[in-house]
């Protein structure tokens, strides 16, 4: 009887902690985020997340943005490095507004396609020293976030 009784509060509970976890908007997670220009860009978790694309490609003939990894912060468009223990808190908080951008496993013709490079020749430079952001990371979130900036900027 004692189980039966646990097993039934267990049946119950656990739905309502599982609308209760999506209500609040999902699972907390350390989804790489960058919050700039008023907009909060944000990795997609899962492929109907993601509002916008990108892609990469290994031929920069391909490419339609070119994004360098550079050595040194000082020389870059966009920094990331989250080493440091006291990080603003809530600087890049998940709100309706956050766009989220997902990697596309091909590239179409409809998003960007990013190529990394060491060559000087780049629209962004960026520079990743991070535990949870990779430079692939960075890369699709700084032209994510430059691709809905200069679209809100058109309308």
């Amino acid at each position: 009887m004692r189980i039966m009784l646990r097993f039934t509060i267990l049946a119950s509970t656990f739905p309502m902690a599982l609308i209760a976890m999506f209500a609040r908007g999902g699972i907390a997670s350390s989804a790489p985020c960058i919050a700039t220009g008023g907009i909060t860009v944000q990795m997609a978790q899962a492929p109907w997340q993601a509002q916008a694309h990108v892609a990469f490609t290994d031929d920069p003939a391909q490419a339609s943005v070119r994004v360098q990894i550079v050595d040194r912060a000082e020389t870059a468009d966009f920094a990331v490095i989250d080493d440091v223990e006291s990080a603003e808190s809530g600087a890049c908080t998940a709100t309706a507004a956050t766009r989220f951008i997902g990697i596309a496993a091909t590239p179409s013709g409809a998003e960007p396609v990013i190529y990394l490079t060491d060559s000087a020749r780049a629209d962004y430079r960026i520079y990743v020293h991070s535990r949870s952001f990779t430079p692939r990371n960075a890369a699709a979130l700084i032209v994510g976030a430059h691709r809905d900036q200069r679209r809100l900027a058109a309308l």
